[in-house]
């Protein structure tokens, strides 16, 4: 496979700020580190540990615009040091441009998903807006003949916490009791070719429930552009619900919870049931929300932001008769 053109967008010096702002450990650490399924493992894991999805910057915030550039993006997540992370462009990219710097071969391609209804997602697979990287691995030890994982490291609550060897019916387990694989299969309207199928259940009794398709064809970083522009400022969910989901890391060096913000509810999931922490009936309430559980303190030009748009909460006052 030919390097990429977006070899070596980080610098060394910015790889060990992404590796101290994740918390990688040492052994992870140095040119000397096979670039395998192991490293890639503990980037993957780490990521999503310390970097949570959130769109909070198309809620709070003047512009309320999303740039993909890899500097701004490290800029933003890495170098500010104020706990931000980003949604799936910008969280994928961001990794891609990690592990490309690293000496990975990788590409991104573009996703269809199919939206929840009661939980459950349903229906068509909508138009392309998700992102989902393919990295190609070398023979190793632990991948003997080089083998093809999907990374999605911005899905939300429900991705992988770790690489999917991008195979058909390989069940992988993932937060809790929760599975996940991928299938091979036509979707609707599709005429000819088959796609990967991103699978999960919540146990092993449940049915399969099929998130969301893609090919392994590569895209180019400029497709994404128009993707972005599309998922952030068109009429898609992103509009109308504020998200933040940040995964738990526990002592053996795997996802044991997350913790989510979804419009003004904070719950929490350690791998069973999904309580409730904290209920924010206005912005005063949420803005201490972010600070306490997800420690994003936002600023007042960004808290101003949100006024008179769909997503601010306005509690309303009952006036005794």
């Amino acid at each position: 496979m030919t390097q990429p053109d977006y070899d070596q967008t980080f610098s060394q010096d910015q790889l060990s700020k992404y590796f101290d702002h994740i918390n990688l450990p040492q052994k992870y650490r140095g040119q000397d580190v096979p670039r395998d399924l192991a490293l890639l493992t503990a980037l993957h894991v780490h990521h999503i540990a310390a970097i949570p999805y959130e769109n909070l910057s198309l809620h709070y915030s003047q512009q309320k615009n999303i740039d993909i550039d890899p500097q701004a993006l490290f800029t933003k997540i890495v170098a500010n040091g104020r706990n931000r992370g980003g949604y799936c462009m910008e969280g994928s990219l961001l990794f891609l441009h990690v592990i490309t710097s690293l000496g990975f071969e990788a590409y991104p391609t573009v996703v269809r998903i199919r939206f929840r209804v009661d939980g459950v997602p349903v229906g068509e697979y909508m138009n392309m807006n998700h992102i989902v990287l393919i990295v190609e691995l070398k023979p190793s030890p632990d991948c003997q003949n080089g083998e093809k994982y999907a990374c999605d490291v911005a899905f939300g609550g429900d991705g992988p916490t770790r690489p999917m060897p991008l195979k058909t019916e390989v069940i992988t387990q993932n937060l809790g009791t929760q599975e996940i694989r991928f299938a091979r299969k036509r979707i609707p309207k599709s005429r000819k070719h088959e796609f990967w199928i991103y699978e999960y259940r919540n146990s092993p009794e449940r049915p399969w429930n099929s998130f969301y398709a893609f090919n392994d064809t590569e895209f180019l970083e400029t497709d994404f552009t128009v993707v972005n522009y599309y998922t952030s400022q068109g009429p898609t969910f992103q509009k109308t619900t504020i998200m933040i989901v940040k995964f738990v890391l526990g002592e053996d060096e795997k996802i044991v919870g997350k913790l989510m913000l979804v419009n003004g509810i904070v719950k929490r999931n350690m791998g069973g049931r999904t309580e409730v922490l904290e209920e924010c009936t206005n912005e005063s309430q949420r803005v201490k929300a972010l600070e306490k559980w997800f420690g994003i303190t936002l600023t007042d030009e960004e808290t101003a932001g949100i006024k008179d748009t769909v997503t601010e909460l306005n509690e309303v006052e009952v006036i005794a008769a």
